[in-house]
């Protein structure tokens, strides 16, 4: 697995950096969002959004959980998921995450409270706020996303 470092300097650059990612992305890819509250998880997953389609603002899905998107809200089926407010994995299982992943593209924040082993095949971000306030986004790439990172 593959690990690349972004700088990006503010919350429209995330926007934008977001609603790059989206011109890449698939039906069953996962990306998981990692990092410490108010790092811009949410912001990313909206920059995604956005880049699919939607037109209003994406809500956090703290308290849902899981706030899905159908087509022709957005190009493809999306799920976005936060799982900070669960205490362990299994938890998760009701949640039905692995038939989103199916048939969606997830987006997960904390994808952590699943375990080390969740979803290996994700593209993974953990993202740092820098001294400047900019965001510092560790990127994993799996080999199912190589070819298309290289558009990035």
């Amino acid at each position: 697995m593959a690990e690349t470092e972004i700088i990006l300097a503010g919350e429209a650059a995330m926007l934008a950096f977001g609603q790059k990612l989206a011109a890449l992305v698939r039906i069953g890819d996962v990306i998981a969002l990692e990092g410490g509250l108010g790092a811009g998880k949410t912001t990313l997953a909206r920059g995604i959004l956005e880049g699919l389609g939607l037109e209003e603002e994406a809500p956090s899905p703290s308290f849902a959980i899981v706030q899905p998107y159908a087509v022709p809200e957005v190009r493809l089926p999306v799920a976005h998921v936060d799982l900070y407010r669960l205490d362990g994995p299994e938890e998760a299982e009701e949640l039905g995450l692995d038939e989103y992943a199916m048939d969606s593209l997830l987006i997960v924040e904390w994808p952590d409270r699943l375990g080390e082993g969740a979803w290996p095949d994700a593209l993974r971000f953990h993202i740092d706020i820098a001294p400047d306030g900019a965001r510092r986004l560790t990127a994993r790439v799996p080999g199912a996303w190589t070819e298309r990172w290289s558009q990035i």
